[in-house]
């Protein structure tokens, strides 16, 4: 067999002969050699030869096709080709001879397929398929017995372009026939029913990570949590924007409140695979989060509460909550510490300082007495590469404080800090005492290590709205140049 990685000039031309003589190639396609499928492939979609990429699909030799990397722009027409494609393949038997495709991978992810039987790079993608190894392995022989496996990923929204329309409808028409799978689905201010009818399409169990941008109410979302209950493979969960009901505000309608928020955290117990967990905006979690990590299933690589209000005793169970033992990520953007105590906090710090790679505490208004007891903590993780602590209340001695402790941090490549208070003059940025204390706080911190990348930065102007930053040299804002 030739070489898969260099495509000699004469298959090049055999290509581009049997795309000038498309109807010839289309009755031949399942007499083509398969080394030829993928490059043909390749350049069927990209010249939209669309009759001849419906007869390929249809007849299609290899285990998995993972043709959404190739679709680089939207296009309806060859949209349409391919699943009318899988169609032709329900509908009839391929030559005998050869392995039916298993898998329709729609995703726009990288695929190695396609570079180890071409030499040419797929689409414009960059991250890593997780099911890779799945598109070079051989599918085992249970495998055969099973309905023709096709995978998306969803954004729903609103309003859906044609072909989202057009595939979920396609969808729902063969949902006996197929097995449907969403790995990613992002909700965007879409109302509960059609939401419904899509998850009875795509099973809930199969979805991987979801994305809730949804503007639903407390009320909604507790309607949508049976939804959440079933998806057991979940590993990721976004939840954003749920709104306040205007409606509720007897003690009555307190304690129907109270009873949805259970209901949802409830959920959580169900969701075994659970390693990453942002909520942002959302106001009923407060007093619950502690009820939330109690639920728990798996241990938690990434914790991120954003625009949050924290209550003490959530904060309180940080520490002793074992799910949160194994923190990679740790973002409390907006969560307003300077009220709280930050023991626990550090004691958290203190648990995690092996395997924590990153800390977001911008904008929690922390002062100079939470940083002096999270110090001694920070300064043993080692493992931290990016740490934000923007938008907080630091004079610049205990900043340096700060930095004189971090001489262990060698694998930090993304440190952000506030300009010191000193910098402010009733409220205005002093340009000469900031650069001098930014300068200073340099020089303090290069003598314990070579920074990669930092930032001092000074809160948002509000004549301009852009910051003043010193990182290898000053970018004032605008008012200042």
């Amino acid at each position: 067999m030739m070489s898969l990685q260099t495509p000699t000039p004469l298959l090049k031309q055999a290509r581009q002969a049997l795309l000038r003589n498309e109807e010839l190639a289309i009755s031949a396609v399942e007499q083509l050699p398969m080394e030829l499928f993928p490059a043909l492939m390749m350049d069927a979609l990209k010249g939209r030869h669309n009759r001849m990429v419906k007869a390929m699909v249809a007849a299609w030799p290899f285990p998995c096709l993972p043709v959404g990397t190739l679709m680089k722009t939207p296009n309806l027409e060859t949209f349409q080709a391919i699943l009318e494609g899988v169609d032709m393949q329900l509908a009839r038997n391929v030559h005998p001879s050869r392995n039916k495709m298993k898998v329709l991978d729609l995703r726009k992810v990288r695929h190695e397929f396609w570079t180890i039987w071409t030499g040419r790079e797929d689409g414009d993608c960059s991250s890593e398929s997780g099911d890779e190894e799945q598109v070079v392995k051989v599918l085992p022989r249970y495998a055969v017995r099973r309905r023709l496996k096709v995978i998306a990923d969803l954004c729903l929204r609103r309003s859906l372009d044609e072909e989202q329309t057009y595939f979920l409808q396609w969808a729902q028409e063969r949902k006996g026939s197929l097995q449907l799978c969403c790995a990613n689905m992002k909700i965007w201010d879409m109302p509960l029913f059609p939401i419904r009818v899509i998850l009875s399409v795509f099973q809930p169990w199969l979805i991987e990570n979801l994305e809730l941008h949804t503007g639903w109410d407390l009320s909604t979302l507790t309607h949508f949590a049976t939804y959440l209950g079933y998806m057991r493979n979940l590993r990721k969960l976004s939840m954003a924007h749920i709104s306040k009901s205007t409606i509720w505000h007897s003690n009555r309608t307190a304690n129907r409140e109270e009873k949805c928020v259970m209901k949802l955290v409830s959920q959580f117990s169900k969701l075994h695979s659970l390693e990453h967990l942002s909520l942002k905006g959302i106001y009923f979690w407060r007093d619950h989060m502690k009820h939330i990590l109690r639920c728990l299933r798996s241990p938690l690589e990434t914790l991120s509460l954003t625009g949050y209000f924290l209550s003490e005793s959530d904060l309180n169970y940080f520490p002793s909550c074992q799910r949160l033992w194994q923190l990679k990520h740790l973002a409390m953007r907006g969560v307003e510490l300077w009220a709280l105590n930050p023991l626990p906090l550090r004691l958290l710090l203190e648990t995690v300082a092996h395997t924590l790679q990153s800390l977001d505490l911008q904008g929690c208004r922390m002062e100079d007495s939470q940083l002096t007891v999270l110090i001694p903590a920070l300064s043993r993780c080692t493992q931290l590469t990016k740490i934000n602590l923007c938008d907080n209340d630091f004079s610049g001695p205990i900043l340096k404080d700060l930095l004189l402790h971090t001489d262990n941090w060698n694998k930090m490549n993304g440190e952000q800090y506030p300009a010191p208070v000193e910098c402010y003059d009733s409220g205005d940025i002093d340009t000469e005492r900031f650069l001098h204390l930014c300068l200073e706080l340099m020089d303090a911190l290069r003598a314990q290590r070579q920074p990669k990348g930092i930032v001092f930065a000074t809160d948002i102007c509000l004549q301009c709205g852009v910051r003043s930053v010193y990182d290898l040299r000053p970018r004032l804002c605008p008012c200042w140049q």
